[in-house]
């Protein structure tokens, strides 16, 4: 075979091709010595990961604030805090079948099966069996008329290239796939802390609503009892008319706000069997428990700021594009230089024309008469495209300064988040505490002004005024215990809470395996392990060598 890429070691002359190309194997020698020299000065271009730094606050503005308290402590199953088994089954529940995780979860070990593409092309990248059988028909006006007119030719063949990892393109592809790897753990983290919380706070919101129903229920009940109360007295005429009117448009204002809370509550128990994976409807049964708004804990910890980078998610995410993109740079950098590859061919070729020189047949395909073989490196580069080569390289950096930049922006909206919820939090628990007081203080205002209306000590503008009150301050009451509750769940989302409790467990479902394996061959890349992000390069030596 010909080739314009260096030099060839053959064991056939070709016709056509200069004899200088076809030197014995002392110039292969030479040949396969320079590429071992060559291999063993490999390096990698481009830069190396190196992991950004953020300003980050020594302490927390809030930590100090009455229910909060620095210190640490576990986040991972942080729900418990309310004490609350009818929660707890939920996000167990959750975690196990909410679809959107699912699929985060097997994005995984889709990037387990990329990095193998990578990593197979450490290897030869380039690897072929071939074989043809070839019925021919020579021209009759020309040739020898030694050789048949019809004759078959068979080949059978091994072709492999190797394009040598001088510059590193192809190991600098291994570190942005273990990043990568490592990254769609964090996505399938970022995915569970956000499930977690939002099953959280959706329950809240359920035992809310259904608590300003029950509360509503209460008023149309009161109110009823001072319309038939309005009702007597006009009936005497000790009052008029204006009194019963009164008491009928508060008790049907009251009445109103049930259809509304009616509706919140379907929709948010629509939303939460969505989150863990059921049809609406089918959801009531795991409600079944004290009707009640789960209590937040009387002190809530709070971690120091430095920890967040490591605990929450979306910052490891971030840091993870970041590994990812890097070698990136170190990929286009090395079309800057020479590609150099070794090549080979070996086979057997055999005919059954006659020939005064040849009596082959095709039954002695495997004889030595038939074997061909050729071998040698080849040099490819692309000098003449260095304005489109530097020009890719810059694109790939301008990409890394923009995730760095987004790493920034990630660790301080990470912060205020936290900020935000745990201000929230105990602005809300204060607030709380008033309205607790001033409920009852409304409770004796309509107790006292209901008294004083049948006595005729007062008119009904009194006790319109007190139970409108009651009502509006009873239903505040509320709404605001369930805030609480859903900032404290805000509080530990922000702290990067949640994610821990997939540690130790299989990611992938049985049933999401058992459909995967009946489509296609997983090797060992789907059996029960835990799925971490490494600590340091020996961990990773595994997340190198998946199953091919």
């Amino acid at each position: 075979m010909c080739t314009g890429k260096g030099y060839v070691v053959t064991n056939q002359k070709q016709p056509g091709c200069f004899t200088r190309w076809a030197k014995p194997l002392r110039t292969g020698r030479l040949a396969w010595a320079a590429i071992v020299l060559m291999l063993g000065g490999c390096t990698m271009v481009g830069p190396d990961f190196v992991k950004p730094e953020a300003p980050v606050r020594a302490d927390w503005m809030e930590s100090h604030s009455p229910g909060l308290s620095a210190g640490q402590t576990d986040y991972r199953e942080w729900w418990r805090v309310f004490n609350d088994p009818v929660l707890d089954n939920l996000v167990a529940k959750a975690y196990h079948q909410n679809l959107p995780l699912q699929i985060a979860g097997i994005r995984i070990y889709e990037a387990r099966a990329q990095l193998g593409i990578a990593v197979g092309d450490l290897y030869p990248q380039q690897q072929s069996a071939d074989g043809d059988l070839t019925n021919n028909k020579r021209s009759t006006s020309s040739g020898s008329p030694y050789i048949d007119e019809h004759f078959n030719a068979l080949k059978l063949g091994f072709d492999a290239t190797w394009e040598a990892d001088i510059w590193g393109k192809f190991r600098r592809s291994v570190q942005s796939g273990v990043a990568n790897l490592e990254a769609t753990v964090a996505s399938y983290d970022n995915v569970l802390v956000s499930l977690t919380a939002e099953v959280a706070r959706t329950y809240i919101l359920i035992r809310t609503l259904e608590e300003r129903l029950l509360i509503a229920a209460e008023n149309v009940k009161l109110q009823e009892q001072s319309l038939q109360i309005a009702n007597v007295r006009f009936t005497e005429g000790a009052v008029s008319e204006l009194d019963v009117a009164q008491a009928r448009m508060l008790l049907n204002n009251t009445r109103a706000l049930i259809p509304s809370l009616e509706t919140n509550l379907r929709q948010s128990q629509n939303a939460l069997a969505i989150l863990l994976g059921v049809l609406p409807g089918e959801l009531i049964e795991m409600l079944h428990g004290p009707a009640q708004i789960p209590a937040a804990a009387e002190t809530v910890i709070v971690d120091i700021p430095s920890n967040l980078l490591r605990r929450r998610p979306d910052i490891r995410l971030t840091e993870l594009r970041i590994a990812t993109q890097s070698p990136q740079i170190g990929i286009a950098k090395a079309d800057l230089y020479p590609h150099f590859t070794l090549f080979g061919t070996i086979g057997w070729r055999s005919s059954d024309a006659t020939s005064a020189s040849s009596q082959n047949e095709l039954g002695d395909i495997f004889s030595s008469k038939s074997l061909f073989w050729s071998a040698g490196p080849g040099i490819s580069w692309d000098f003449l495209n260095y304005g489109r080569i530097r020009n890719r390289v810059r694109v790939e950096d301008a990409r890394l300064q923009q995730l760095v930049i987004k790493y920034h922006n990630t660790v301080l909206n990470a912060q205020r988040e936290v900020e935000d919820a745990m201000v929230a939090f105990a602005r809300a628990r204060e607030e709380e505490r008033y309205l607790k007081t001033s409920v009852t203080a409304a409770q004796r205002a309509v107790a006292i002004s209901m008294l004083q209306y049948k006595e005729g000590a007062t008119d009904y503008q009194r006790v319109l005024d007190s139970q409108r009150f009651l009502a509006t301050q009873a239903d505040r009451l509320t709404e605001v215990s369930g805030q609480v509750g859903t900032n404290l769940v805000a509080t530990y989302k922000a702290l990067g809470g949640g994610w821990q409790i997939r540690k130790g467990t299989d990611i992938l479902s049985e049933e999401n395996k058992n459909e995967m394996t009946e489509r296609t061959s997983w090797g060992g890349l789907l059996d029960p392990e835990e799925i971490d992000v490494p600590v340091d390069d020996k961990d990773r030596q595994n997340w190198r060598s998946p199953d091919w």
